[in-house]
C-alpha cells in the first residue's frame, strides 16, 4: 500500500529523477536506507517503470517527425480494447498508446525519420489491422512545453518603457 510518502517520493523523481537518495530523504524528512527500500519496492512493484530525461530533439535532429493518431476501433468480445493496443504497441515506431474517452478510442503517438515514413505506418501497419474502423494523423510542429518543461521561455525585457 503507497503511503503519503511513497506518493512524494513519486512526484520528487518524476520532476527530477536524478536526485540522489540522500536528497529525496533529507526532502522527506525520513532515512536514506528506508528511501531506497521504498523506490526499490516500488520498482519491483513495476510503479517505477523507468528513469528519464525531456530532451528537446528540435535543437538536435531536424530528421525526426512525430505523429499522433486518433484510431477508431471495434472491441473485442471478451477483451474489449486491449488485444488491438497490444498489436500496436509491439510496432517499433509506436511510442505510446492511450485508451481515450470521446470521438476516438485509441491515441497513438508515432516517430519517424520523415512523413512519408510515418504514412507508410499508417497505410502499411495501422489500418490494416482488423478492427480498427478509421485514423486521423496529426502531424507535431513544434513542442512548446512537455512533462511540464517549457522549452523555449522567452527571456523577460527588463527595460524601462519610456513614452513621449
Amino acid at each position: 500500500m503507497l503511503t503519503p510518502i511513497h506518493l512524494d517520493l513519486l512526484h520528487l523523481i518524476e520532476e527530477n529523477s536524478r536526485r540522489t537518495p540522500d536528497i529525496l530523504a533529507a526532502i522527506v524528512g525520513r532515512e536514506v536506507n528506508e528511501v531506497k527500500a521504498m523506490i526499490q519496492d516500488m520498482e519491483n512493484a513495476k510503479i517505477i517503470l523507468r528513469y528519464s530525461a525531456t530532451i528537446n530533439w528540435e535543437k538536435v535532429e531536424t530528421n525526426r517527425v512525430t505523429a499522433f493518431i486518433d484510431v477508431k476501433v471495434t472491441p473485442q468480445r471478451g477483451v474489449g480494447f486491449d488485444s488491438i493496443a497490444e498489436r500496436i504497441y509491439r510496432f517499433p515506431e509506436v511510442r505510446s498508446v492511450s485508451l481515450m474517452s470521446g470521438a476516438y478510442d485509441l491515441s497513438i503517438a508515432v516517430e519517424g525519420s520523415s512523413i512519408q515514413e510515418v504514412a507508410r505506418f499508417v497505410s502499411d501497419k495501422l489500418s490494416t489491422i482488423e478492427h480498427i474502423i478509421s485514423t486521423t494523423t496529426h502531424f507535431k510542429l513544434k513542442t512548446y512545453k512537455q512533462e511540464g518543461v517549457i522549452f523555449e521561455d522567452q527571456e523577460e525585457d527588463h527595460r524601462l518603457v519610456i513614452s513621449p
